[in-house]
């Protein structure tokens, strides 16, 4: 039973991260540039686990309940997400400058840890998949229960972003390809632009029910 809620956990957390986000998108371009991707994932591991025990341990409670805090957080990633598929979309028409600074340009370890720091605690939508949806989920079991699904929960975020780090360095050569980036840069971009549609409905959608 409790390799069951573990499994749960899981497979929650991956359903969750695994479609390209703000994390995802910023991995991804430091595997395909072979830049301190180990670290960045590392990162986006620990930030996973703080945001996904205190969802567990009740801060999707708090989150659910205040109808500000839930306004503030959609419209904040709202406009959160339609800049930065702004910028992944300048950036997939902008290719020859991008092919200059990935050869010339290496991030260092202080941008890469400010710039993980924002991707993650600057966008609601991580809050939201985080702490309230598998935090509220977690949030259902009890004593050794929620330990496991806790565990669960963080081992799916530490598997993808190890997956995804490892993928992209592999296959660097081909994903960093000028044609091949400008179609990534453009699929980012539409799915930031989705994923900000789609909280725009549930924030409409909270207002109608209420």
């Amino acid at each position: 039973m409790s390799l069951l809620i573990l499994a749960k956990g899981f497979t929650l957390t991956l359903s969750m991260i695994a479609p390209i986000g703000t994390q995802n998108s910023m991995l991804l371009t430091q595997g395909i540039s072979k830049n301190h991707h180990k670290t960045t994932a590392g990162l986006f591991m620990l930030y996973d686990a703080i945001l996904i025990s205190i969802g567990v341990l009740g801060g999707s409670l708090i989150l659910s309940s205040s109808d500000t805090l839930f306004t503030s957080l959609t419209w904040g990633g709202i406009i959160f997400l339609a800049a930065y598929g702004g910028l992944s979309m300048k950036s997939a028409f902008n290719q020859k400058v991008d092919q200059d600074d990935h050869i010339t340009n290496k991030k260092s370890v202080k941008l890469i840890v400010v710039t993980s720091l924002a991707v993650t605690f600057l966008n609601p939508h991580a809050y939201i998949d985080t702490v309230m949806v598998i935090g509220s989920v977690g949030g259902q079991y009890t004593g050794n229960a929620k330990l496991f699904f806790l565990v669960g929960a963080v081992l799916g975020s530490v598997v993808w972003f190890s997956l995804l780090a490892t993928g992209a360095a592999k296959f660097s050569s081909y994903l960093g390809k000028p044609k091949v980036k400008r179609i990534i840069d453009m699929l980012i971009a539409l799915v930031m632009w989705v994923i900000a549609w789609s909280l725009y409905n549930s924030w409409l959608a909270r207002g109608v029910i209420e």
